[in-house]
């Protein structure tokens, strides 16, 4: 029992940190490896200059410009990239590797507009069902406050815009690293407690980022 808690407080601590989208070793290896080391080397050149050119923007055109590069990495299964049907990846893991699926995406910007000063406590993972379609989705939400209807981040649209202008997507529930809640098209509501199952992807996620620094 001393033991889980003193890594629980070292993550705690370890979590506090600010982020910071830095290779290892590890990465540089990976990346000196692959047969696709000039694509690599270019979408990391490509995602430096964007975090440079987009920092003092204003908040919509920040939000649009890192909405707007994630989305042009590749879409793919998780089947194919990943032992897990369902492995939610790093950012490292998402550019270095070129491809994801919702969930990589929605990461991927959530940790680059930490990176470019958007409090942690405005972005929200949004999980959503779309209409007419079988799976359940994940976006990222900018939220100003929990009484006003959040921005969209999506892979599927290129237009960051209130979630009340997205008339397809049918909100579930909402979480980042301080809590979840139920939402609507036009507020949060409701504060949850999400229900992970069998693996916790989001804590396991954090621990990769923020101790092992994957």
């Amino acid at each position: 029992l001393m033991k889980q808690l003193i890594f629980l407080i070292l993550i705690l601590l370890n979590y506090a940190f600010a982020y910071e989208f830095k290779l290892n070793e590890k990465d540089i290896n990976y990346i000196n490896n692959s047969v696709k080391k000039s694509f690599i080397l270019n979408r990391l050149d490509q995602y430096q200059s964007l975090k440079t050119k987009v920092k003092d923007y204003e908040l919509i055109r920040k939000l649009s410009h890192v909405n707007t590069f994630i989305n042009r990495i590749l879409p793919a299964n998780d089947i194919s990239t990943a032992s897990s049907i369902d492995y939610w990846s790093t950012p490292k893991e998402f550019l270095l590797q070129g491809h994801g699926d919702c969930e990589d995406y929605a990461i991927a910007k959530y940790f680059t507009l930490l990176e470019l000063n958007i409090p942690k406590e405005k972005l929200y993972f949004g999980v959503v069902d779309i209409k007419g379609e079988k799976n359940s989705h994940m976006v990222l939400l900018y939220l100003e406050d929990k009484n006003s209807s959040p921005l969209v981040l999506d892979n599927l649209s290129f237009r960051v815009i209130p979630l009340t202008k997205r008339k397809k997507l049918i909100p579930k529930f909402a979480f980042n690293e301080n809590d979840s809640y139920k939402f609507t098209q036009n507020k949060f509501t409701e504060k949850v407690k999400v229900n992970w199952g069998k693996e916790d992807r989001w804590n396991k996620l954090l621990n990769k980022v923020y101790v092992l620094k994957q």
